[in-house]
């Protein structure tokens, strides 16, 4: 019994981290555009990551916890938006903390990189802050927010 739910977590995080990974090339794409676009990267970071969320809810409700009906769609959208506000917690501050030194660093390399150090910096800086979150998301969502499956 004990393989066949350790199975089961298995694939749930497997699906988790697939929603993830779509949610994840949704914020970079939406993070590019309105750096693009002028915005600052704090606010650009926040938005990609309302436009990520908002498709991560949706799948994992529907994919990833299929089996998770006792509780409201609304109830586990408010809960999955808590999870996620302090997510968003972490990744600004990963963000913060991390854009300029990545930004110098390829700042090093002079002009031998085909990509600006202004654009590969932050995006180094969000693929690292996503990556942490998404574990912090999985397991707090597991045992909140989809607290009710098996």
């Amino acid at each position: 019994m004990i393989l066949v739910k350790s199975q089961r977590e298995r694939t749930r995080f497997l699906r988790f981290a697939t929603v993830g990974a779509i949610g994840a090339v949704i914020d970079f794409i939406v993070f590019n555009i309105l750096l693009s676009l002028g915005l600052i990267v704090k606010l650009a970071g926040a938005l990609s990551f309302v436009a990520a969320v908002s498709s991560n809810f949706t799948w994992n409700r529907l994919w990833t916890y299929p089996d998770s009906r006792s509780k409201s769609a609304r109830r586990q959208m408010v809960q999955f938006l808590i999870v996620s506000v302090l997510g968003l917690s972490i990744r600004l501050v990963m963000l913060a903390i991390t854009v300029e030194p990545f930004t110098n660093l390829f700042e090093n390399f002079g002009g031998a990189l085909p990509i600006s150090p202004e654009t590969l910096g932050p995006n180094l800086a969000l693929g690292l802050a996503i990556a942490m979150v998404m574990v912090w998301n999985f397991f707090v969502n597991r045992y909140w927010t989809y607290n009710d499956v098996e």
